[in-house]
């Protein structure tokens, strides 16, 4: 999958969360070259779409996507808030092991957050409009 063919194919989606978040990340994974969680880890123990996760202060809810010791993703469906979806993996991220990149995405944008101890998180933007950012 080349990157013009995945932006043409995701602009155009009008799918819920639910429906498109884990075909939208196998996708990135073809597109970028990187082994997808099922081929990847079959037992899901250490890279996974779903993760159970306890929040902080309590309750329970599910990372969209985790790879453990490297991220966590959280979907929204297109032009909701990423500010929303970063909020609710904050609330996971001590049960997911602190993983050091925190990422959101909308289906049209991504935003990585970063989570190292002992640093400020900083974060970057990506949109599908401005491609060259992106790739």
């Amino acid at each position: 999958m080349t990157p013009q063919e995945f932006i043409a194919k995701w602009k155009k989606a009008q799918l819920s969360e639910r429906s498109a978040g884990q075909q939208h990340f196998l996708d990135l994974c073809e597109l970028l070259g990187q082994p997808k969680p099922a081929a990847a880890d079959p037992e899901g123990a250490w890279y996974t779409f779903e993760r159970g996760a306890h929040k902080t202060g309590g309750g329970e809810g599910w990372a969209d996507v985790w790879m453990k010791g490297k991220f966590a993703w959280e979907y929204k469906r297109k032009r909701r808030s990423l500010q929303e979806a970063y909020q609710q993996l904050l609330l996971y991220r001590e049960d997911l092991e602190n993983p050091p990149l925190l990422v959101v995405c909308d289906l049209d944008r991504f935003e990585i957050h970063t989570n190292f101890t002992a640093k400020p998180s900083r974060g970057s933007q990506c949109e599908y409009r401005n491609q060259r950012a992106c790739w």
